[in-house]
């Protein structure tokens, strides 16, 4: 039986690379016998004859599979738009640490063989949602796959916010902000603020502060339900700024109440069946590779 008969693909338009990589990908594709559906921004990019074009809206129902031509911030990209859809994604690296996209151009005929033949993983990676309420009037809200930051914007000064969690009161900080990331973003903007690393499947979140003024803060691992409330203090002499992914700012003022939750869609991953989270790890972060200990001779 063959698997994704019917596949959209995505691409990064910032990359002229791109370009060569899905015309590879195309010919591929049709080669096996599969319908190949460009995403409308996608197509514009290429210059040649497209046959079949659609925006994402109009992809439910009308594709099986997602392939996205780029780096994580193209897989970001496609991730938030069909999380409704429930369609899973599938990366092509063009980009440069390549954790949510597995395989590289000079191997896309053999690695996309396998997964049309059946030969693969999927993984459903749990997505976060947050809203910005104002004297009682929701004024922002957003998405996010990898993590959602409050900071400071272009201000070098300090901020200072009250965190709750499920209700609870957790702290009162002053510092540069604070990180929510889901396991998929625990390896990105949580990691470099010294974030554990998460299990990509685990249902947790973690929250990490961004140089607190403090010697005792430290990241907290919550579970993957946690309902976060963060206060902006009326004391701040800044307007704090609220990011997902790292886009969609949205600018918060003294007494406004953020929330950020677990999102009601969940994204699904397709890996090669090979695919290992502590091999990602030990190619893109630069962990020792050596099995067995090494000994000194005296």
């Amino acid at each position: 039986m063959a698997h994704f008969q019917r596949i959209g693909l995505f691409g990064n338009l910032d990359l002229p690379e791109v370009k060569d990589s899905l015309r590879k990908l195309e010919t591929f594709l049709v080669s096996q016998g599969r319908d190949v559906i460009y995403e409308r921004g996608t197509a514009d990019i290429v210059d040649w004859f497209v046959k079949e074009i659609l925006h994402t809206s109009e992809f439910a129902g009308a594709i099986d599979l997602g392939i996205v031509v780029g780096g994580d911030g193209s897989m970001l990209s496609a991730s938030r738009k069909m999380a409704s859809i429930g369609v899973p994604l599938l990366g092509i690296n063009r980009g440069r640490l390549g954790f949510l996209t597995d395989i590289s151009p000079d191997e896309i005929e053999a690695r996309v063989s396998t997964v049309l033949s059946g030969d693969y993983v999927q993984t459903r990676r749990f997505m976060l949602e947050t809203t910005v309420t104002r004297d009682n009037e929701v004024i922002g809200s957003g998405t996010a796959v990898n993590d959602i930051a409050m900071h400071p914007g272009m201000s070098v000064r300090m901020m200072t916010f009250e965190l709750y969690v499920d209700g609870e009161f957790v702290y009162s900080q002053r510092s540069d902000g604070l990180i929510v990331a889901t396991p998929t973003g625990s390896t990105a903007y949580a990691l470099s603020a010294g974030g554990p690393l998460l299990f990509p499947e685990l249902d947790a979140m973690v929250v990490v502060p961004l140089n607190p003024h403090t010697l005792n803060s430290r990241p907290i691992a919550l579970h993957g339900d946690a309902q976060i409330e963060l206060r902006v203090s009326t004391r701040n002499e800044l307007q704090p700024v609220l990011t997902c992914d790292g886009h969609n700012d949205i600018v918060t003022q003294p007494g406004d109440l953020i929330k950020i939750a677990r999102h009601a869609h969940d994204i699904l991953l397709i890996h090669p069946k090979d695919h290992n989270f502590y091999s990602v790890c030990r190619s893109k972060l630069g962990w020792g590779s050596r099995l067995g200990v090494e000994t000194i001779d005296d």
